[in-house]
């Protein structure tokens, strides 16, 4: 019996015709039509598309909204008739299915695409064999939303892990965020689910529909998503790099020594405002410049990564893949870090993986069930910040951290990252009370799940990315965070030095008259300094929230406070470790900084009257970053106790601290720091290192600095240095 035609008056598009001799098609069992029509159903490919069946060949479509839809078979279109709720179908009388697309015709429009049903699944069986064992190290590649060709007919992959959900659909702009028509195939017990759409291509905008075990359906933004929209928009964005690398020289010579053994002083960047309203590509042209000009060697980038909030610093990020889209595209990015690259200096971005926001188009319970977070409630709770950690337990969870420090330093060159809040994820009772947290199986406080994940991680970003660096921000005594890990460490590169940040501000927070009681707070780090590989600190946390800027934690007048700030710094630069400063901190300005105005930069303006004031201190800067960069003595044995002898550290009365620092050949670097409002005239050192004459190589009292201007023009005897007065004296044999 022929098909009865139901369709509209004829439409543009390849001539129609009635299939001879054809059937109606069998229906749908009814327990599928009603999981399929929900967003239920796991297997929808074995219900939509073309499918043998007695009699010939079943074409079914589901098309929300469209007035019709035919099969074009050899440029003719034949019309399947309507089932109801979208769904259309017709019996061919076919001994094979055969190549075809679709006809669909809406009230506005038609269009003629391929069946999404009609392709084999896009994600290789090695992919889910990798996903499932927790070891896909370029996950980035398999799941989320990859523009591809697939079967000569291009279009988009998506993919995504929802092993609790019912169902999962594909919801876009394509589709007038409607995700009837496109629901995704479960790829077996990974938990993944894929679906191939022809046609759709980059800049599409979509999330995936999910349909929970409880029968819940949501929205949710793409966990892997490698662009996303600008807030307050959430949606996900198919995208695809196009950007071509210039800075090969760069990658190649980057690893040539080993970085606690080379210069690095770093200068902490909040990307959206150091200059407010710029894009990644208009900061290319002037971040490369304003950081070579003061001789950093890096850059630190506070999270890039996509966040909700943008009254924020980033550490709360709902999109692990994507850099925020406030600032440009990822390839945009890439341009700035190429920038940064070709001036010679590198890049740091901070990264995040203690937690995770609540939003509730996120990550947070994706598939109806916890699954990034631990399914504990406790457990999942991050006590301090209102959010969730992540189930570092969870196999596929560990994939997606530590596929992601990869990416990061794979796709966009980074040199290195900057692990945020290390100490929160490593013990079980943090911030925690008796009775809101379980033992490990060893009965103590150790995460272990954290310590296996941080290891894995740190082996497989140095495995995969050679001179590249993680940095701990760790804040705790925790043994062996920069040792490697097969010795049993954690294996970062550096760690923070919170200690050393903590005492050192407390000392100099003190009144000179006071600061003799507290001579200890600047010593006392030389007692560990070995322990592990430092970075000494002065960062965003503080001098924001009620700490106040650096220059303004100093006591005494505007111009003491202003010699204490330089002399601190002449003391950080000379102390064993690496350096961090925060932006803003290096011209003192005197007020914390606001996310929505950045740095106060009129503060540089001649107008203002600031050679002295602010300019004579972002000078210091730029001479501790040259002299710094000159003299390997302050950088080549960081980790080396043989690099670091007192002169005199108990000069408590005084308020005078004098070391000496060694490079590898034994040439020394005296630094001296008189932390106290007084010159003190012929200060006894004795002849250390068996010099006994010296020259200035740096004095932070240099009145082009804006200080008093006691300096030495000519040689310096040890036996009688004059000090100036809130001054650090770098002198090297002359």
């Amino acid at each position: 019996m022929a098909l009865r035609d139901t369709s509209p008056p004829e439409s543009a598009g390849p001539p129609t015709r009635r299939p001879r001799a054809v059937k109606g098609a069998p229906p749908l069992a009814p327990d599928d039509r009603a999981r399929l029509l929900c967003g239920a159903h796991h297997d929808p490919h074995a219900l939509l598309g073309a499918h043998p069946v007695p009699g010939g060949v079943v074409v079914r479509a589901l098309r929300p909204y469209a007035h019709a839809v035919s099969i074009v078979l050899d440029g003719e279109r034949t019309y399947l008739s309507s089932e109801g709720d979208g769904l259309f179908s017709v019996l061919l009388p076919l001994d094979a299915v055969p190549a075809y697309t679709l006809f669909v015709s809406y009230e506005d429009a038609d269009h003629e695409v391929h069946d999404p049903y009609r392709f084999l699944p896009a994600l290789g069986e090695l992919d889910l064999h990798l996903i499932g064992e927790g070891r896909h190290e370029e996950l980035w590649r398999a799941l989320g939303a990859e523009p591809m060709t697939h079967q000569g007919v291009t279009g988009t992959r998506f993919t995504v892990w929802a092993p609790n959900a019912q169902g999962v659909r594909v919801a876009g702009d394509f589709a007038c965020w409607n995700g009837t028509a496109f629901p995704m195939r479960s790829l077996g017990s990974s938990g993944v689910w894929e679906l191939f759409l022809p046609g759709v291509g980059e800049g599409a905008r979509y999330k995936f529909e999910i349909t929970s075990r409880h029968g819940h359906r949501f929205l949710k933004a793409d966990p892997m998503a490698r662009q996303a929209e600008a807030p307050p928009a959430t949606a996900s964005v198919v995208t695809a790099s196009h950007y071509e690398w210039g800075d090969a020289e760069w990658l190649a010579g980057r690893g040539n020594t080993p970085v606690h053994e080379a210069p690095f002083s770093v200068y902490e960047i909040h990307l959206p405002s150091w200059r407010p309203g710029l894009t990644y590509r208009q900061l290319a042209e002037v971040l490369p410049a304003y950081v070579c000009d003061l001789g950093f060697t890096h850059v630190e980038l506070m999270p890039v990564a996509q966040h909700p909030f943008s009254g924020s610093w980033g550490y709360q990020v709902t999109g692990f893949y994507a850099p925020t889209a406030r600032l440009g595209t990822p390839d945009d990015f890439k341009y700035l870090i190429d920038a940064l690259h070709r001036a010679g200096v590198g890049v740091i971005l901070d990264w995040v993986p203690a937690h995770f926001p609540k939003d509730d188009w996120a990550l947070a319970r994706f598939d109806g069930e916890p699954l990034y977070e631990p399914g504990d409630a406790q457990r999942a709770e991050h006590p301090d910040w209102g959010t969730y950690e992540f189930d570092l337990g969870r196999t596929e969870v560990r994939n997606f951290l530590v596929a992601n420090a990869v990416y990061w330093c794979e796709e966009f060159h980074l040199d290195g990252l900057r692990v945020d809040a290390v100490a929160s994820m490593l013990y079980l009772d943090y911030s925690r009370d008796s009775g809101q947290w379980a033992p490990n199986v060893f009965g103590g406080r150790e995460d272990l799940d954290a310590v296996a994940f941080l290891q894995e991680m740190n082996a497989t970003v140095y495995r995969r990315v050679p001179g590249v660096v993680t940095i701990a921000e760790e804040s705790t005594a925790w043994g062996g965070v920069t040792r490697p890990t097969d010795s049993g460490g954690l294996g970062f590169g550096l760690k923070w030095n919170m200690g050393w940040m903590h005492d050192s501000l407390g000392y100099v927070a003190h009144e000179p008259v006071h600061r003799k009681y507290h001579h200890n707070e600047m010593t006392f780090s030389m007692m560990y300094a070995y322990s592990e590989n430092y970075v000494l600190p002065i960062s965003h946390d503080e001098v924001v929230h009620g700490k106040q800027a650096l220059v303004s934690k100093m006591p005494g007048d505007w111009w003491q406070r202003r010699a204490n700030h330089r002399a601190y710094l002449g003391f950080m630069w000379a102390h064993p470790g690496k350096q961090l400063l925060f932006m803003g901190q290096e011209f003192a300005q005197g007020a914390e900084w606001s996310e929505a105005d950045g740095p106060e930069w009129w503060l540089l303006d001649p107008a203002y009257g600031a050679e002295a004031d602010h300019r004579g201190v972002r000078d210091l800067v730029r001479d501790l970053n040259a002299v710094y960069r000159d003299v390997p003595a302050l950088w080549q044995r960081d980790s080396d106790p043989g690099g670091f002898a007192w002169v005199r550290g108990d000069a408590a009365e005084d308020n005078v601290f004098a070391f000496l620092r060694f490079d590898a050949g034994g040439a020394p670097l005296l630094a001296v720091s008189n932390f106290s409002p007084v010159v003190r005239e012929e200060y006894r050192l004795g002849a250390p290192a068996g010099v006994s004459v010296w020259r200035e190589v740096l004095n932070t009292d240099a009145g082009r600095y804006g200080g008093s201007d006691v300096v030495a023009s000519g040689p310096v005897k040890a036996e009688s240095v004059t000090l100036p007065p809130l001054a650090t004296v770098w002198l090297r044999p002359g």
